[in-house]
């Protein structure tokens, strides 16, 4: 049975500043690889438990999927005093990592959450951002939509290898029918 879950943005910032801790000394754990865990740990969620951990809104860019409130939330962590921006640098290639200047929320996830959440970061460690994105181009779900379009949490479930364009058309369909009805 799938179940909704209310985007909270308090929350959602909780979370980031969770990841952000976690990945802190991590020596690729910059802005990517932020967004890659924070999307494949929602998407993971959402194919084992019938809803996301943080619901929030992922979009597909041509790097691959990325949350649409993530720098507005970073930024409003900054300007809280919750984070830093630091400029590291990866072998000469610039590393934009948010640095947690506080603990997050205590009792903010559930054990299933953190579990998922621990999980995707330690799979992804000291991978670089190349790497995270091209294993974020291989979820069904970032492939089903085109740049800028939000990727659908339903869209978990399609795992199919190949791609055509009648595919693509078959899978809109459905998600048009079967889509929750909002009043």
């Amino acid at each position: 049975m799938l179940k909704s879950v209310e985007y909270d943005e308090h929350r959602f910032a909780e979370i980031v500043l969770y990841v952000a801790k976690k990945i802190e000394s991590d020596p690729t754990g910059g802005a990517t690889k932020l967004n890659k865990i924070l999307f494949l740990a929602d998407f993971a969620f959402q194919r084992a438990h019938g809803h996301p951990i943080t619901g929030a809104e992922y979009q597909r860019l041509k790097n691959g999927p990325a949350p649409r409130r993530l720098k507005p939330v970073r930024e409003a962590l900054i300007n809280a005093g919750a984070a830093v921006l630091r400029k590291d640098d990866y072998f000469s290639y610039p590393l934009d990592r948010l640095v947690a200047k506080r603990e997050p929320a205590p009792d903010l996830l559930s054990e299933e959450e953190q579990g998922t959440l621990d999980g995707v970061i330690s799979s992804l460690w000291a991978r670089t951002a190349t790497e995270v994105s091209e294993l974020s181009h291989k979820e069904m779900a970032w492939q089903l939509v085109d740049d800028g379009q939000t990727i659908p949490y339903e869209y978990a479930y399609v795992v199919l290898p190949v791609l055509t364009p009648t595919f693509r058309e078959s899978v809109a369909g459905v998600e048009q029918r079967y889509a929750p009805q909002t009043s």
